[in-house]
C-alpha cells in the first residue's frame, strides 16, 4: 500500500484548504480526512460552502484509489456526485470517509460520506478515478496489453 503519511506530506490543495489526511484511520481501498470548519469555509449564508464539502469528500475517496495503486500508476477524478444533507457551521469538526467500492484496470468505484462531530451525515457522494500508468508505453508493454487483452497483433 503507497504510504499515505508521505503523501500527505507533499501537501497539496486538501491542505491548502485546511483538511488532513488521517493515516491512523485509513487503510487498503479506505481513507479518512478532517479538519475544522473555518470562516473562510462559510458562503453567503453563513454556512459551509458546497466546494469545501466536495473539495473533503473528493480528497478521501481520491486517497482511498491511492492506496490501491501499484508501482508507476496513478489517477485522477473522472466524476464526482455530491448530495449534500446538511448544513456545518463555522467551528463545526468534518471528517470524510472514503472507500474503493470497485477497482478495475483503469476506473475505481468510490464511495464517500461526511461527518460532523456529533456522526451526523452531512453529505454523501459517489465518483469514479481514471487510473494510467505514469511510466512511458513501449512496444513491449503494448505487445504484452494486446496479449492480456486478446487482441491479436499483426
Amino acid at each position: 500500500m503507497p504510504d499515505l503519511i508521505a503523501a500527505a506530506r507533499r501537501g497539496g490543495f486538501h491542505q491548502v484548504a485546511g483538511f488532513q489526511i488521517d493515516p491512523a484511520h485509513s487503510g487498503r481501498g479506505h481513507c479518512t480526512v478532517t479538519g475544522r470548519v473555518e470562516h473562510r469555509h462559510l458562503n453567503i449564508n453563513g454556512v459551509v460552502h458546497g466546494g469545501v464539502y466536495a473539495t473533503i469528500l473528493d480528497t478521501a475517496m481520491g486517497a482511498s484509489v491511492v492506496t490501491l495503486l501499484g508501482p508507476g500508476e496513478t489517477t485522477a477524478t473522472t466524476s464526482l456526485y455530491v448530495e449534500y444533507l446538511r448544513a456545518a457551521r463555522e467551528g463545526d469538526h468534518l471528517t470524510a470517509r472514503g472507500a474503493v467500492l470497485r477497482r478495475g484496470r483503469h476506473i475505481a468505484f468510490v464511495e464517500g460520506n461526511l461527518y460532523g462531530a456529533d456522526d451526523r451525515r452531512l453529505a454523501q457522494a459517489r465518483g469514479t478515478w481514471y487510473i494510467w500508468s505514469s511510466e512511458p508505453e513501449t512496444p513491449s508493454t503494448v505487445r504484452r496489453r494486446g496479449k492480456r487483452s486478446g487482441v491479436k497483433r499483426r
